[in-house]
């Protein structure tokens, strides 16, 4: 096929031409053009046009990437069997291997294997080159390929037809010594293509040779000097499967692209590529006369096909939809698929060679789904049962990486090998590297926060006046003499940052507060009830408690530390805590409760309290004395000012009260309210205004 594809056809690199008639070859089709392009497009074969032309219907369909079957006749007729429920003629699929009469040999030669897997070499003597008959000249007409004469023509049908590139040689052009060798092209060797251009070939290019020089370029193109011609009496006909990755480099390399690279590259079935070198000559032989005299294979025509354990109650899971037993048999095995029944709605499906993007019960359940019909599978909300568990840690970074973007911030990815970190924890001993590449790889990272400053700094360099950055990776320290590996999330913030409301723009400048905002927003996405904060030693840091164990630190970072970044004259405030422990108390479940059917009573606490008495503690008290009526708890008020006196501050706490039995009175509300006040005043020394 691949002689002549650049002359005759004009490429379409994702799209592939059919006609209504010739998928009626391998198919009955008993609806009419529109109604089957309605199917197919439904079915994933989008149909991009439908034309008609002398008769018949062309439909030009979208392929997509991952399936390469569909780059064929026999591809397409098989989605259409199994749409209409039809069976593919088999006649036209697994043609009888016809015994080759006594006349030339060939000496075939694969120097690596894994460069080609399949080399099969047919020769046909005494055969008439000459114009093709008219129902195949209209046939390649019509998808857009030129005519060229029955031997090309034969073979570009055939590409069509079963997906299978072919190529022909003049037999009596190659070498005296009779001989085909698939190797790699050799530094400075040079081929003129059937184009006419001159290409130069390097050793990352796989060439089909004689006993002495190349003669065609694997899988993408054929030489001038062998192409057939219309002195030509005696072919040799080759049909191959070759390194995917290989003809892709290669046909990068040379600027090329043909039909039959664009097949090669996606993946030749073996079988598909014996089959289509029998069928080529059974259709030789009739169109153009001679006769097979040598048929050669070098290599394996099969391939161990994938079988995979698929229950109907997998598919239901899936779709949410059951389909009998008996349908999902039928629809696999139109799609080509052999099935066996391996008990109760259970089938062993055996992949077939063609079929190279299934791999999983999941590609069958989607197969499935395509035939049965997306029309047919009822749309319905997905069934979720959250759950936070060691086995949920993907889902929980997703989830917490989806809450810190809403927040405003931007993740950064940085490297796990960096310098010895000054910021490191007292109590981790870093993991060095035995031969580092440099000092700024010399160890694995056992924290975040140095990296975000340095992306911290790099934006500050480039003018931004707000910086807000969080990671989520592993760390990495020794413990118990052991290396450990613990996933950690970091966040910086720096800058002055602008929020738009109605009133006008309003500033703000990043700082603890922000920081601690930030963090208690996932908490709270997260069902995280049961943390604090503690001061820890320096001004403005704090330890992250969590269920009464440390699991991080929120603070602001030391001038000291930030000058070795050549941070200056900014504040950066950073938190860095252990994702295990945060997972480990995650619980996503919801509890929806009925909205009050009572109004509730509101009364304020206002109160002097010292500085360092901690408010979660205050807050703990108030809860505890106003049980059972109290049901919400917030600071609304904080003030310091000249009536205040020194080392303490002002608060205003309100407390709403509500039953979900009656209306509340006041005398039913004082005494829990002034039980409130009283436990304040007592056990925090707290001055009640």
């Amino acid at each position: 096929m691949f002689q002549k594809d650049t002359v005759g056809v004009s490429l379409q690199k994702k799209n592939m031409r059919v006609t209504y008639n010739w998928l009626k070859d391998f198919v009955e089709i008993k609806i009419p053009a529109r109604e089957l392009v309605d199917k197919l497009t439904m079915a994933g074969l989008e149909v991009v046009s439908l034309e008609e032309k002398q008769g018949d219907w062309v439909l030009e369909i979208e392929i997509t990437s991952n399936r390469p079957d569909w780059l064929s006749v026999t591809g397409i007729a098989r989605e259409v069997a199994a749409l209409t429920g039809k069976r593919l003629k088999s006649s036209f699929l697994n043609p009888e291997p016809r015994t080759p009469n006594p006349g030339s040999s060939i000496l075939i030669t694969i120097q690596d294997k894994k460069d080609c897997l399949l080399y099969t070499a047919k020769i046909i003597e005494g055969v008439n080159v000459a114009p093709s008959s008219d129902w195949l000249k209209r046939r390649l007409e019509l998808i857009g390929c030129r005519s060229i004469n029955n031997i090309v023509d034969i073979t570009n049908y055939i590409l069509f037809t079963y997906g299978e590139p072919l190529h022909v040689f003049d037999l009596d052009k190659l070498g005296a010594s009779q001989a085909i060798v698939v190797r790699r092209a050799k530094n400075n060797e040079t081929l003129v293509t059937i184009d006419g251009v001159e290409r130069k070939l390097t050793p990352d290019i796989l060439v089909i040779a004689d006993s002495a020089k190349p003669i065609a370029i694997a899988g993408i193109m054929g030489g001038k000097d062998t192409e057939v011609s219309a002195g030509t009496k005696n072919i040799l006909l080759e049909a191959a499967v070759f390194n995917p990755l290989l003809i892709r480099r290669g046909r990068q390399s040379l600027g090329l692209q043909t039909h039959s690279s664009y097949r090669f590259e996606r993946g030749i079935d073996r079988a598909t590529a014996e089959s289509s070198s029998w069928q080529a000559v059974r259709l030789i032989q009739q169109l153009a006369g001679g006769k097979l005299t040598v048929a050669k294979s070098l290599g394996a025509t099969q391939k161990a096909n994938k079988v995979i354990t698929l229950g109907s109650a997998d598919a239901e899971r899936i779709l949410g939809k059951r389909i009998a037993a008996a349908k999902i048999k039928q629809i696999l095995q139109g799609l080509g698929f052999t099935v066996k029944l391996a008990g109760k709605n259970k089938f062993q499906v055996r992949v077939p060679g063609f079929r190279q993007d299934v791999s999983l019960k999941e590609d069958l359940i989607e197969e499935l789904s395509r035939v049965y019909g997306f029309e047919n599978i009822p749309v319905s909300l997905p069934r979720f049962s959250p759950q936070a568990s060691a086995g949920k840690t993907r889902e929980l970074v997703s989830l917490l990486k989806n809450i810190l973007c809403s927040q405003g911030l931007n993740e950064a990815i940085t490297y796990s090998l960096v310098k010895s970190n000054f910021l490191k924890p007292a109590e981790k001993k870093e993991i060095a590297i035995t031969n580092p590449q440099s000092q700024e790889q010399a160890v694995l990272r056992i924290g975040l926060i140095s990296s975000l400053l340095e992306r911290v700094a790099y934006n500050l360099n480039q003018k931004q006046n707000y910086i807000g950055l969080f990671e989520v990776a592993s760390v990495f320290f020794w413990e118990n003499n052991l290396p450990r590996e613990e996933l950690s999330l970091a966040i910086a913030v720096c800058g002055e940052k602008k929020y738009f409301l109605r009133q006008g723009a309003v500033k703000e400048e990043a700082g603890i507060l922000n920081l601690k905002g930030i963090l208690e927003a996932c908490l709270q996405r997260l069902g995280i009830k049961d943390y604090n904060f503690l001061a820890a030693g320096p001004a403005c840091c704090f330890n992250f408690m969590l269920g009464g164990e440390n699991a991080g630190v929120l603070m602001q970072l030391p001038k000291e530390a930030l000058s070795k970044f050549d941070i200056k004259n900014r504040d950066v405030f950073a938190l860095e805590l252990s994702l295990e422990k945060l997972f480990r108390q995650a619980d996503l479940g919801k509890k929806y409760l009925p909205l009050p059917k009572f109004p509730g009573i509101t009364r304020d606490i206002s109160l002097v309290l010292k500085k360092d008495i901690s408010l979660n503690a205050v807050l703990a008290a108030i809860k505890e004395a106003g049980q059972p009526l109290l049901r919400e708890l917030k600071i609304s008020d904080y003030y310091q000012g000249k009536q205040i006196p020194e080392g303490c501050r002002g608060l205003t706490i309100s407390c709403f009260y509500s039953s979900s039995s009656r209306t509340l009175t006041e005398e039913e509300v004082s005494p829990v309210h002034d039980s409130a006040c009283k436990i304040v005043s007592e056990r925090f020394s707290a001055k009640i205004r």
